[in-house]
């Protein structure tokens, strides 16, 4: 194990140096206004990394040392998504140039580009730049065929299985959901105090990403065109789907209903399910020494409906630069470094974190640190942005509380789509 680490240490530095070379250039630029001949300080705002911070100190020095001019203070923000947000409509509203370069949920770049809060990034972001990465974070960063931002990590919904239960079963991984329910309900039964399938139901955001990947996986969608297509048969189908899975006699026990990503990986984690959707950060916590379910844990894509493809909703985080930053030439430069292959890769080494650009899934550093990324560049792949538009989070606050309603049983799935339908036509039209 000390072998391991040593080895991956030494990767890292060699990483950071080549990243570190790449970005050499870009010291010659404008410095913005400031005392003459004294460094500038940009400041970095990024949601809080797990993990040992000596390898993100040490990829920000390693910036610093290569652009003499130029200092990065980084400073981390609340771990909640919503904290987060709020802290920069309250700030960028106001104008604010307190910080420069921005780490932003996948799901507030066309809010924030509309609202003319981001630097346009398409000069140094251009379409021949964008064939290195996955096409669901691209679609992320887009506003009106301009990008406001470059990605810099991804995540998606995926599909852990007991592998050691499905082989003593004599069973594949499913891959319609109907296929799903069966294995689960066959395991639970000849396994006594197993629970079948453990997601996210509760009232947030989650819930609304386990919605998407069934309604996508049905043929349907919530926007097309910019005009509300949820009260459709396909919709409703996913719905009646999802309600029927914690219904009595359903695979998946109530608690799901108020379950959000931690207390459902802790079920599974614990060796007490046989099937989990939640996103790859849960992959290393399920093969620590400790682990019950170590050894045990297979991932594969989402299942389907007959008919249709798997629909991953995609996650991650995308790098902008503040429109009122006084130094938007040092800041961009710094989103350049943050969102390059090398720096992507030491990241990843260094926390897990999932690299945007696609070439890096075949990286035999890499894959021989972290051999499951094989697995999840297939996934990726099938990742979608869950509708890119200014008001997905008034969006969003509809379809968490319709959907929830369907999961609760307090709801039909007819009377939450017509009801969200109608809700979210009039956003759109505001």
């Amino acid at each position: 194990m000390a072998r391991a680490k040593s080895t991956s240490m030494r990767i890292l530095r060699s990483i950071l140096l080549v990243s570190a070379l790449a970005v050499g250039s870009c010291s010659d630029q404008d410095s913005g206004t400031h005392p003459a001949g004294q460094p500038i300080t940009i400041v970095f705002k990024h949601s809080k990394l797990f993990g040992d911070p000596v390898a993100f100190d040490a990829l920000i020095r390693r910036f610093e040392e290569h652009n003499p001019g130029i200092r990065v203070r980084a400073e981390a923000l609340p771990s909640s998504s919503d904290e987060q947000h709020q802290f920069y409509v309250i700030n960028l509203r106001a104008a604010s140039s307190d910080f420069d370069v921005m780490a932003l949920d996948v799901i507030w770049v066309a809010e924030f580009a509309r609202a003319g809060w981001l630097r346009d990034l398409t000069q140094v972001f251009a379409p021949a730049d964008r064939k290195a990465f996955f096409e669901g974070p691209l679609a992320a960063v887009l506003y009106q065929d301009r990008a406001y931002a470059i990605p810099w990590f991804i995540d998606a919904g995926l599909l852990y299985y007991r592998k050691d239960l499905l082989a003593k079963y004599k069973y594949e991984p499913p891959k319609t959901w109907e296929e799903l329910t069966k294995i689960a309900a066959a395991i639970k039964q000849r396994e006594p105090g197993l629970y079948g399938f453990v997601w996210q139901g509760k009232q947030y955001e989650g819930l609304v990403c386990n919605a998407l990947e069934y309604m996508w996986s049905a043929g349907g969608d919530v926007l097309f065109d910019d005009r509300a297509v949820l009260n459709s048969p396909e919709n409703r189908r996913a719905l009646k789907f999802m309600q029927a899975l914690v219904q009595d006699g359903g695979v998946s026990p109530k608690l799901v209903t108020t379950a959000t990503e931690e207390p459902s990986r802790r079920i599974f984690g614990g060796g007490k399910a046989v099937f989990l959707r939640n996103w790859p950060y849960a992959w290393t916590l399920f093969e620590q020494p400790d682990s019950p379910v170590r050894g045990k844990v297979g991932i594969t894509v989402l299942p389907h409906f007959p008919g249709y493809h798997s629909a991953a909703t995609l996650g991650g985080w995308q790098l902008g630069v503040n429109r009122h930053s006084r130094y938007s030439k040092e800041a961009t430069a710094f989103v350049q470094f943050m969102t390059s292959a090398e720096a992507q890769k030491a990241l990843a080494l260094a926390y897990g974190l999932n690299p945007s650009r696609r070439t890096l899934y075949e990286d035999t550093d890499l894959l021989a640190a972290q051999p499951h990324l094989a697995d999840l560049r297939t996934i990726f792949d099938h990742a979608r942005p869950r509708p890119v538009t200014p008001q997905y989070v008034r969006i969003s606050q509809v379809l968490q509380s319709e959907f929830s309603a369907v999961v609760a049983g307090l709801k039909s799935p007819d009377d939450a789509l017509a009801s969200a339908q109608e809700q979210v036509e009039a956003i759109l039209k505001q």
